[in-house]
């Protein structure tokens, strides 16, 4: 039970932040300096969940070659940058630490 209120709570503390952009979305107007920096949230967001997991996948520094994670990380960086697709990136990532994986 304890655990159903806690997800409610989580739910009804969100929820009006979340809304509040969807309700007054048109009507916010951001200074130029806010809208500037809230472009780069998702890169930085991204950045944050993924370089802790590939470079310690098992909670210490892994470095490659020893690290599949990494090596694939910076496959899908190196194509992505080199190539603007996202999804040859992650294909070329997946394929890189799949071979690494069996070896």
């Amino acid at each position: 039970m304890k655990y159903w209120l806690v997800i409610f709570g989580m739910a009804a503390a969100t929820f009006p932040i979340r809304a509040s952009f969807l309700v007054f979305g048109n009507r916010l107007d951001f200074p130029p300096l806010v809208r500037r920096a809230l472009h780069y949230v998702p890169a930085a967001v991204l950045s944050a969940l993924i370089v802790p997991m590939a470079l310690m996948p098992k909670g210490s520094l892994a470095l490659a070659p020893d690290n599949p994670y990494l090596v694939g990380t910076l496959v899908a960086g190196v194509v992505a940058f080199a190539t603007r697709k996202t999804l040859l990136a992650i294909v070329a990532s997946f394929v890189v630490y799949g071979m690494m994986r069996l070896i």
